[in-house]
């Protein structure tokens, strides 16, 4: 199974007003395990930053000028993305920014219900408990600590630890870590057989003591008309 976690970073807080994305970024998932796989952009929004997300991001206007516009990117975004679901924080804001910049080139938007909201898991997860990403990350002993400012690169780093501990944990199937025994090859008839050695288990006594068929004799005196006595 194919997952895409995703981030980003816009110039405010509101596409419906015209804020824009400024930087977008995606890592990989394959069956929960990070594939080392990313993609990354920062964006020349053609407005400025607010004030209030550059407190929170620091993406000046002077380091997003010479950096692509959103038309010139989609398709590479599009062809990384695929119709793989969409591991997001808060994934309403995210969805509604990547939609809107997809409106405005007149391009297919993106499926709402791909999405796969870590929030909303870890409200149901954990009621009453604080969901922010900073929140989760010391939940689960996620290393944060360069999390000084918000960036979508980071973020999606440590949101694709995060949502791997929500959904079960780094180890979320039934597949184990021992080391798998060793292998002997002998001659058959046929060629060559592999023969996994399989250490014996010790036996495992389970007779019942004196005091556990006492008491079980005391157990019996008190039932009436037992179906195995008839």
């Amino acid at each position: 199974m194919r997952e895409i976690v995703l981030d980003t970073e816009t110039t405010g807080l509101s596409h419906a007003n015209g804020d824009r994305i400024i930087e977008i970024a995606c890592v990989e998932l394959v069956n929960h395990i990070p594939t080392g796989r990313s993609f990354q952009r920062y964006l020349n929004p053609e407005r400025l930053v607010s004030a209030d997300a550059f407190a929170i991001h620091g993406l000046s206007d002077a380091f997003l000028a010479d950096k692509p516009r959103f038309a010139e990117i989609v398709a590479e975004l599009e062809e990384f993305i695929q119709d793989s679901p969409l591991v997001i924080h808060n994934a309403e804001f995210d969805m509604g920014f990547i939609n809107a910049e997809l409106a405005r080139l007149e391009r297919r938007p993106l499926d709402p219900t791909r999405a796969v909201d870590t929030v909303q898991i870890a409200r149901r997860k954990f009621p009453g408990a604080p969901a922010s990403l900073d929140a989760l990350c010391k939940r689960f002993g996620v290393d944060n600590s360069a999390r000084t400012k918000h960036g979508a690169l980071l973020d999606v780093e440590l949101l694709a630890e995060v949502y791997l501990e929500l959904v079960g944990g780094r180890q979320a199937g039934l597949a184990l870590l021992a080391e798998p025994a060793p292998v002997t090859t002998i001659a058959g008839p046929q060629g060559d057989v592999a023969i996994r050695a399989t250490a014996a288990r010790p036996p495992r006594h389970f007779a019942p003591t004196a005091e556990e068929l006492a008491a079980h004799a005391e157990l019996l005196k008190k039932l009436a008309d037992p179906i195995w006595m008839k």
